[in-house]
């Protein structure tokens, strides 16, 4: 299924936010922006820079912007939806399709697109110097296939695997998680693929 049928797939899904996602995407669209589908949900970007997404979950729908830490937020609506782990990202959040602010979406979204095109917004940290756990490192000096293949991986996904086995706090998990892992790294699979 190719990237239209896809969103139209997403727009078109039963469900009890349907026509206030088509309302934000309509509006969205109304901003000039391209549309595209990454992590499986409409996502608006102005010059390859994500901009703003459109999400519907079992008690709300609504809009998150990917550096709306910068925007002014008149409305005080925007949340941090992940405490500590979300830096610029913030979510609005909608309970009923007929009460969308529309004006002030737009304003929100407008103000998101004049920052993206200032660049205000979080930079990219400098990666981290990877370290690979022991158990991994031997695992894959043990069978020179599985180091070809971990090797064929991208660091961010590399990155994922160690991170993955270097969290366990148990020796006992993380023997679980190796015998997990090895046979999606020979496959040539990053850990979260099945999710994106």
């Amino acid at each position: 299924m190719d990237k239209a049928a896809r969103l139209k797939a997403y727009f078109k899904k039963e469900q009890p936010f349907r026509d206030g996602i088509a309302r934000l995407r309509k509006i969205a669209l109304e901003g000039g922006m391209e549309e595209h589908l990454k992590w499986n949900a409409p996502v608006y970007c102005v010059e390859n820079k994500n901009i703003v997404g459109i999400l519907a979950f079992k008690n709300h729908f609504g809009l998150w912007f990917f550096d709306g830490a910068f925007l002014s937020d008149p409305l005080s609506v925007l949340e941090n939806a992940q405490q500590d782990k979300t830096k610029g990202m913030r979510h609005w959040k909608f309970y009923e399709p007929e009460n969308i602010p529309e004006e002030m979406v737009r304003q929100y979204i407008a103000e998101a697109i004049a920052n993206a095109e200032k660049g205000i917004g979080l930079k990219p940290a400098k990666a981290k110097k990877r370290e690979i756990p022991d158990s991994l490192q031997r695992a894959l000096q043990a069978a020179p296939e599985m180091q070809k293949a971990f090797d064929g991986l991208t660091p961010y996904k590399q990155n994922e695997y160690a991170e993955y086995i270097a969290s366990a706090k148990q020796e006992g998990t993380k023997a679980r998680r190796l015998q997990k892992i090895l046979p999606m790294i020979q496959a040539a699979m990053g850990l979260n693929d099945k999710y994106r």
